[in-house]
C-alpha cells in the first residue's frame, strides 16, 4: 500500500507544482482565441508491466473524454485489454494542464474494473485504481500525439498488491 500512496503523492505534487499553468494555459488559450477543447475519443497502444516484468505485453485501450467539466475536471471513460488475457474497465477525472499553446499535462485517476490474471501476474483484486501522467502535443486541429505512464493498484484492498505499470503512446481525435 505504501507503494501506492507514494505514487498518488508524487501525483500530486507534481499536479500542485504545475497547477499555476492552468491559469497560464487559460490565458495562452485566450490570447490565440481558441474555444474549450471539444471531448476527444483516445486510442493508446501500451508496453504493459514494463517495470516489474511478471509478464510484460501489450495494452490496447480506448478512452472517451469527455467536454463537460466538474470544476476543473473533465470525467472519462476507459476500456482496456492485454494480450496477457488481462482486461480493465472504468471511469474517473482527468486535469489537462496547458503549458503553452501546443503542449498539454493530462495527469488522471479512476477506479477500474479488472479482470484476468494468472500465477505469473494476478493483481489482487477485481478493483484496481489507475493513476496517469500524460504528456501531449496539441496540433492544429485540436487532435493531441501524447505519452503517459499509468500505475494499476488495488491499493491494498485484496490479499495482495503487486501493482503494475504501463508506458503508452495515446492518439487523441476531438469529437464535434
Amino acid at each position: 500500500m505504501s507503494r501506492f500512496i507514494n505514487k498518488i503523492f508524487s501525483l500530486l505534487v507534481l499536479t500542485l507544482i504545475i497547477l499555476p499553468q492552468v491559469c497560464i494555459g487559460e490565458e495562452v488559450k485566450a490570447d490565440t482565441g481558441q474555444k474549450d477543447d471539444p471531448a476527444f475519443l483516445s486510442i493508446g497502444a501500451g508496453y504493459y508491466d514494463f517495470n516489474r516484468k511478471k509478464e510484460t505485453g501489450k495494452e490496447f485501450r480506448a478512452e472517451y473524454r469527455s467536454d463537460k467539466k466538474l470544476s476543473i475536471f473533465r470525467p472519462f471513460a476507459a476500456f482496456s485489454a492485454t494480450n496477457t488475457s488481462q482486461g480493465f474497465i472504468g471511469a474517473g477525472i482527468l486535469l489537462d494542464i496547458y503549458v503553452g499553446r501546443r503542449f498539454v499535462m493530462t495527469p488522471s485517476f479512476a477506479p477500474h474494473y479488472y479482470w484476468g490474471g494468472n500465477k505469473k501476474l494476478d493483481l489482487g483484486h477485481s478493483i484496481e485504481f489507475r493513476s496517469q501522467m500524460e504528456f501531449a502535443y496539441r496540433l492544429d486541429n485540436q487532435s493531441r500525439l501524447g505519452m503517459a505512464i499509468s500505475h494499476y493498484s488495488n491499493a491494498g484492498i485484496g490479499s495482495t498488491n503487486p501493482g503494475t505499470e504501463t508506458a503508452t503512446v495515446y492518439f487523441s481525435v476531438p469529437l464535434r
